[in-house]
């Protein structure tokens, strides 16, 4: 079976360093998701603007080429789990996997029909990068998608506290009142390696054209500094 990209991502996270960990944890980051010329129709998402949510089928197109069967890990280390301990790479979910494809409900905000594009979905959520091959997408069903008693394996064992995240005026001032708002909530979730734990090392995230300088230090994220633009 031959599988090939029926549309694009597009959103100001442009590399792999500070995406979302899961979708829906940085619930005010807007993304697209652009049609490739043969789907820019609009009979292909008619009824769509009817659903709350949509599942995106994707590529982790930024990872290297996936290993050969014999050299694949079938162990990998949850950033959930502190990145110290391992599980299988099918009870994970690890970027790093045999066909590298990702499975993301992000909440569908609004269909644009677009002179050029044709449709454009808007969407929020996503924890997917800049330039992300699109497979699929699908519309999120509550009668069968929803499972609220359902259990969560080691990610119940697991507390997770959002970062409290400090942005002087002058940051502040580089973005727009949206950008502002998309960039605390994905730097709440904390985009530093799980084993990284030293607060006088300064890291850089790019977000919206910009290099973003943040420290992190007892459950406060505070941004240094903006470069770019």
């Amino acid at each position: 079976m031959e599988v090939c990209p029926i549309a694009f991502f597009h959103s100001p996270l442009t590399s792999k360093f500070g995406i979302p960990r899961q979708s829906g944890l940085a619930g005010s980051l807007e993304g697209t998701v652009v049609f490739e010329p043969d789907y820019r129709r609009a009979e292909a998402v008619r009824g769509l603007e009817s659903f709350d949510y949509v599942w995106l089928i994707w590529q982790f197109s930024a990872n290297s080429p996936s290993p050969t069967a014999h050299s694949l890990p079938l162990t990998v280390r949850p950033p959930r789990l502190g990145g110290n301990r391992r599980v299988g790479v099918f009870a994970s979910r690890s970027p790093f996997r045999p066909n590298s494809l990702g499975l993301s409900c992000v909440r569908l905000d609004r269909v644009e029909h677009h002179p050029h594009l044709g449709p454009v979905l808007h969407v929020l959520g996503a924890d997917l990068m800049d330039g992300t091959p699109i497979f699929d997408v699908k519309p999120y069903v509550t009668y069968a998608d929803s499972h609220p008693e359902a259990r969560s394996g080691f990610v119940d064992e697991q507390q997770w506290e959002a970062l409290q995240v400090v942005m002087p005026e002058e940051v502040c001032a580089a973005f727009t009142a949206e950008e502002q708002q998309a960039l605390r909530s994905v730097l709440a979730q904390d985009p530093r390696p799980r084993y990284h734990d030293d607060g006088a090392r300064v890291y850089g995230m790019s977000f919206a054209g910009r290099d973003v300088r943040f420290r992190v230090s007892q459950g406060v994220l505070t941004v240094v500094g903006v470069e770019g633009r």
